[in-house]
């Protein structure tokens, strides 16, 4: 259940979370690390926040704009976390950066009347080439004869004929596929029409015969993607709540957006204290650096609690969550990365009213 501590967890060393609108911000130092707050001394240094305690300095690069207030940093009480956390509020500072787009999804990227192709993000097989968009629609939407040799069709049945409501058609589903990998791309609307999903294609320029970058950690890229679409989906439609469901219709994993301005880092408490002996990172070891991320809340529908269940009940009866349809494979490495996340955090980070909590980094 969301309000027992998961099996498997890492030893939280610090964790930090900043707030741009608030220009605030919230540090945990295990006690691992230091045992009062006494033992611990923020700084700030070029870029970068300045963590001392007894084990030595954690440096902690921030983004471009955002800067720590010296002298903010004061002690704040940990709650039912007091045997195992220390807690302390601060202030930022944030300049408006020009890189508040940089996390924008790949829809938002497209450009009327340029060439673009397309690549499996599983193999990095080009799918499409050279497509010229007349216009840009929030999906990519292109089919012609070239799509023959890399794509493959499969048809499918979707859904379960219920025996509780045998007048529920079972609809039929075009699933189309990469024909090097086999992994799952998206699906055929009509004949001549795609629908690719964004956590299963990589979409670049095309420029001579350049070839993309080698693909992002898989994980990572699901990680990116989710995130930059929930908060395209937040910032145009006003929501805050979404159901991630499978091509069946089919609720699998519940979001609840708690806010976009996060900025975060969180170091293992093995981490803590492996910089050199002169004071500065040790050159092998790069300085952790805080990220963007969102923070939300959720809950797989899976769950068997009680109270979960009650949440899960909720929300379909009042149809609360706007719909983001994902293949299942891709559903389950979501949920993947969201217990990941959750098991980095402190424990009094862990859960929020029933719900489990996550950062998805942009």
């Amino acid at each position: 259940m969301a309000n027992e501590v998961p099996a498997k967890t890492h030893g939280v060393g610090v964790f930090l979370e900043l707030r741009k609108r608030l220009q605030s911000g919230l540090l945990i130092v295990g006690k691992d690390v230091a045992q009062t707050p006494a033992d611990v001394a923020v700084t700030s240094g070029d870029s970068s926040l300045h963590i001392r305690t007894p084990r030595g300095v954690l440096y902690l690069t921030l983004p471009a704009g955002v800067a720590f207030e010296q002298g903010s940093c004061i002690p704040t009480p940990a709650g039912e976390s007091c045997g195992e956390e220390l807690h302390f509020r601060l202030r930022i500072s944030v300049e408006r950066s020009t890189d508040e787009d940089s996390s924008a999804s790949m829809m938002k990227t497209l450009r009327a009347k340029k060439a673009y192709c397309f690549y499996c993000q599983g193999c990095m097989t080009r799918l499409l080439e050279d497509r010229v968009f007349n216009r840009v629609l929030p999906l990519p939407n292109a089919r012609d004869g070239s799509c023959e040799q890399t794509l493959t069709e499969e048809v499918s049945p979707v859904g379960t004929e219920d025996s509780q409501d045998p007048k529920k058609p079972c609809r039929r589903l075009a699933l189309i596929s990469c024909a090097s990998c086999s992994s799952v791309l998206g699906e055929a609307v009509t004949p001549e029409t795609l629908k690719l999903y964004v956590t299963q294609v990589v979409v670049e320029p095309a420029v001579g015969d350049r070839k993309p970058e080698a693909s992002l950690n898989r994980s990572l890229f699901v990680e990116r993607t989710v995130a930059a679409r929930l908060l395209e989906l937040s910032n145009s439609l006003s929501t805050y709540h979404f159901s991630v469901q499978t091509p069946d219709g089919k609720a699998f994993l519940l979001l609840w957006l708690l806010n976009s301005d996060s900025i975060i880092a969180s170091v293992p408490e093995t981490r803590v204290g492996t910089e050199s002996s002169n004071g500065s990172p040790a050159l092998h070891s790069p300085s952790p650096r805080a990220a963007r991320a969102l923070k939300l809340l959720y809950i797989a529908c899976s769950d068997t609690g009680i109270q979960q269940r009650d949440i899960v009940t909720s929300w379909e009866v009042s149809v609360i969550g706007h719909p983001v349809v994902l293949p299942l494979k891709v559903c389950e490495e979501l949920l993947q990365v969201m217990d990941d996340s959750n098991s980095t955090l402190p424990t009094s980070m862990r859960c929020m009213r029933s719900y489990e909590v996550a950062y998805l980094r942009l």
